[in-house]
């Protein structure tokens, strides 16, 4: 993951040790890609992802071998049908390419749904990552961690100033606390049962407010879903209408083609 979590090596190096250059510096770094490889959450969705990606593969096929076959119908009836005709049927596969063309972008273009996704992925590690880091580096006196993975040029790094495993530990240790939250339900029971009335108040109170927060941030976020899957079904709405436009107009020059043939062939 080409990210980094802390402040790129060369410029703390450079800005915040030289002025110390006779104090001994504590540097040790992560490897973030061999993190991720060993958080099984985010394998699993990244495998989930990854079927995703399969899909929207093949969808993109699909649309592009037909639309292969709509050029080479063209190409063989070409001989058979008016300028007008061909025009029609150039502006259709034209439509058609537009098409699977922004959807490729939806899907993979820079801000499309797989860098969207992904991110969406790494961003909960990375965020345990950090805190992980800032723990070890206060209990064991570290001056800088890197992140070997991202864009520093690490000409060398000893194994010894890997701390990938520790924040992988870390990590597992904060997901696996099922016992330690037992404990601190036990322990929030016997303040339950020790509060006073106006304790109570005071915390329902408190309660009601971080409901309400929540309530607000919710309705806040299913306003923008609703914003977002409005502005998309008017744009899908509005390329069929588009598309049944050319389709009535080629069928309406058609119908006048065989009617002006018909009446030549009457005369």
């Amino acid at each position: 993951m080409k990210k980094s979590i802390l402040l790129p090596l060369a410029f703390l190096v450079l800005s915040g040790f030289s002025v110390q250059a006779q104090q001994t510096v504590r540097i040790g770094y992560v490897d973030m890609e061999y993190i991720l490889e060993n958080v099984p959450e985010y394998q699993e969705a990244s495998a989930q992802l990854d079927k995703k990606v399969q899909q929207w593969k093949r969808e993109i096929e699909t649309e592009m071998t037909r639309i292969e076959k709509m050029k080479q119908d063209l190409a063989n009836e070409r001989p058979l049908l008016t300028s007008e005709l061909i025009a029609d049927r150039e502006d259709e596969i034209k439509f058609e390419e537009k098409k699977i063309l922004d959807y490729q972008q939806k899907r993979f273009g820079p801000n499309g749904d797989l860098i969207t996704q992904k991110l969406q992925l790494v961003k909960p590690i990375q965020d345990q990552v950090f805190v992980a880091v800032q723990e070890i580096a206060k209990a064991r006196n570290y001056d800088l961690i890197f992140d070997k993975s991202a864009d520093v040029v690490t000409l060398y790094a000893a194994d010894r100033l890997d701390v990938s495993d520790q924040v992988l530990r870390s990590i597992t240790r904060a997901s696996n606390r099922e016992e330690l939250e037992t404990r601190q339900e036990k322990r929030e029971l016997l303040r339950e049962e020790a509060k006073t009335v106006e304790e109570d108040a005071v915390l329902s109170e408190r309660e009601q407010l971080q409901l309400e927060r929540k309530q607000e941030r919710e309705a806040l976020l299913e306003e923008r879903r609703r914003v977002r899957d409005s502005i998309r079904t008017a744009k899908q709405e509005e390329a069929e209408r588009r598309r049944e436009e050319i389709l009535k107009e080629r069928q309406r020059k058609k119908d006048s083609v065989a009617k002006a043939r018909e009446e030549r062939g009457n005369n």
